[in-house]
């Protein structure tokens, strides 16, 4: 058992008493979902919008947990508190704590490859990194991050989200992060924000718990730079640039078939292997900056060579069909207007006799929502998408909008897509998208299920 807080530790970090249980029991992680917990974490009992963490007591130490944080009722080897969130936020504030000065943390936000970014930085600051296993970047995702660094972990990488103006200040403040990356700025959550502006303002709250001396790394191709740099300058004592051709990190050529990616770093020629497209490979450059300055060598980023996306968020499978072979793009976890445009341009770079999309409704964009579907049939044109597929509300706008030879079905939800998508063929490369409440999940299991995958 890896030993991260003994329940001594523990319970002083969280502000609690502890019953039941000896002082110096290890604990192996923190855990507020018993159907993930493993012997020896420590079981917070969250109390949810739906659900009350404490009425899983019972089943996170049957499961063998050592201690059961709670704020109320009884158990039998407990860490008695006030607020159980407040303490996961007490304790994540010691476990920041506990780190030293030379061992960097990072954090990042963006609109649009925030997930994608962290994995990468996970990858390229090397063994003993520490970073949340999922998109663990909310309010309660970050402390619970936080609370399982390891006192000795060699860096810590960090994500933080948000879709309303003030949730990132006081994640960003427990992290106290030595460099803060923004990937970019796009109209995402535009039911609450009156602009994009006002959405940028927001991100740029990441750079409100910078630690002395830190750096904030700023994407230099977007209508918002200035705004960003202007508010990093206001907190951190070095403001980087990456992504345009003549920031102080850029492309300079990549080749999204091979992966092969040449850059330009700080005057330095940087070339290494990271596959997944063009978008990809732009936010690759911001780890590069990261690298630089945390003093760590430029061919770190070597081990990107070894990165694959995660399952919904531009994962690419091989699928066997009949007489041949056919690609899946798996973008099914989320989509917005940016992210939306990355995948479509991605597939279209993809080597295919029939390029085919099944798309969903992207969520929260208010009152702009059915232009910026609209928005995408030009995209899909570009791209050579021979047919398009849709799902739900919002997508019969992009219907009504295509070019009468590209539209294929439209289903209200993801289960009826999943049954009536039609066969994929040879050659074939299909990508699936759309935001996560749709569910097109469903439609990628179908589609892996029927050509024989593995799940």
């Amino acid at each position: 058992m890896n030993k991260i807080w003994t329940l001594k530790t523990l319970s002083h970090a969280a502000g609690g008493r502890l019953e039941g249980a000896p002082e110096d029991t290890p604990v192996s992680g923190i855990s507020i979902d018993t159907r993930t917990l493993g012997p020896g974490d420590a079981y917070f009992a969250i109390k949810g919008v739906r659900m009350d963490g404490h009425q899983f007591v019972p089943a996170a130490l049957a499961a063998g947990a050592s201690a059961a944080v709670v704020s109320h009722g009884e158990a039998d080897r407990a860490i008695h508190v006030d607020d159980v969130l407040a303490a996961l936020e007490r304790v994540g504030i010691a476990a920041r704590g506990r780190l030293g000065a030379e061992t960097p943390v990072v954090a990042v936000t963006g609109s649009v490859g925030k997930t994608g970014t962290k994995e990468m930085l996970r990858l390229a600051f090397g063994p003993g990194t520490h970073a949340a296993a999922a998109s663990y970047n909310n309010h309660w995702g970050v402390p619970l991050t936080l609370s399982r660094m390891p006192a000795d972990a060699s860096a810590g990488i960090f994500e933080i989200g948000m879709n309303h103006a003030g949730e990132i200040t006081p994640l960003t403040r427990m992290v106290r992060p030595h460099i803060a990356i923004i990937t970019t700025v796009q109209p995402v959550h535009l039911e609450f924000f009156d602009s994009v502006d006002g959405i940028a303002d927001a991100k740029a709250e990441i750079f409100e718990g910078l630690d002395e001396g830190g750096t904030a790394i700023v994407p230099a191709d977007i209508a918002q730079t200035g705004r960003l740099v202007a508010a990093a300058r206001e907190k951190a004592a070095r403001v980087v640039t990456f992504g345009a051709p003549d920031a102080d990190v850029a492309l300079v050529a990549y080749d999204p078939q091979s992966g092969a990616a040449d850059a330009q770093a700080f005057g330095t020629r940087v070339r290494y292997t990271i596959r997944g497209g063009a978008h990809i490979a732009r936010n690759s450059l911001a780890v590069l900056a990261a690298l630089h300055a945390a003093g760590r060598p430029f061919d770190a980023i070597d081990a990107l060579s070894g990165w694959s996306a995660q399952k919904g968020r531009g994962r690419r499978v091989m699928l066997d069909v009949a007489g041949g072979q056919a690609t899946l793009l798996d973008e099914a976890y989320n989509a917005n207007p940016a992210s939306m445009g990355a995948a479509i341009v991605s597939l279209g770079a993809t080597p295919a006799t029939r390029r085919i999309a099944v798309l969903g409704d992207m969520l929260e964009l208010g009152a702009t929502a059915p232009d910026l579907h609209r928005g995408l049939v030009p995209l899909l044109v570009d791209a050579g998408v021979r047919i398009v597929h849709t799902v739900g509300t919002m997508t019969s706008h992009l219907t009504d909008s295509l070019p009468f030879e590209m539209r294929g079905l439209h289903c209200e939800d993801a289960a009826a897509m999943a049954e009536a998508l039609p066969p994929l063929e040879p050659g074939d490369a299909l990508l699936v998208k759309g935001s996560n409440a749709v569910g097109l999940g469903r439609v990628v299991e179908a589609v892996e299920t029927r050509t024989g995958q593995e799940r």
